[in-house]
């Protein structure tokens, strides 16, 4: 058993010596290798409900919103600020309380075409 051990531990330090057991190595290979929407998931894109790239399940958590004003935001976006979600056209009164009351849920990040191609945003396959 004890020479068991001995070898390992020789394999280890071998390993370690070679640069093969080092995590930056590691992390560094895999960073290297970030798809587009892998990098907007470290952006505000991550953090809250984006109003030009969200699919329309991500509307669920909010009450009221889900599915009627998230298919009309989703269908008036591009958003250049978040406030603009206030000026859709068609809007009632309750809708535009609602959108005021939960700006701070939401972003307004650069559109990404591997979000919104499709009709993914409107039905993103997830039963």
């Amino acid at each position: 058993m004890r020479i068991l051990v001995r070898v390992l531990l020789v394999c280890l330090l071998a390993l370690s010596s070679l640069g093969l057991l080092n995590p930056n190595v590691a992390l560094a290979e895999t960073t290297q290798y970030e798809n587009a929407v892998d990098k907007k998931l470290t952006t505000e894109y991550g953090q809250k409900i984006d109003l030009n790239n969200s699919s329309i399940r991500d509307f669920r958590d909010l009450r009221g919103f889900y599915p009627n004003l998230a298919s009309l935001i989703i269908k008036n976006s591009p958003y250049n600020s978040v406030k603009d979600v206030l000026s859709i056209a068609g809007l009632n009164e309750k809708q535009k309380e609602l959108l005021q009351a939960n700006l701070d849920k939401f972003s307004a990040t650069e559109s990404s075409v591997e979000l919104i191609e499709g009709g993914d945003r409107y039905n993103p396959g997830v039963y």
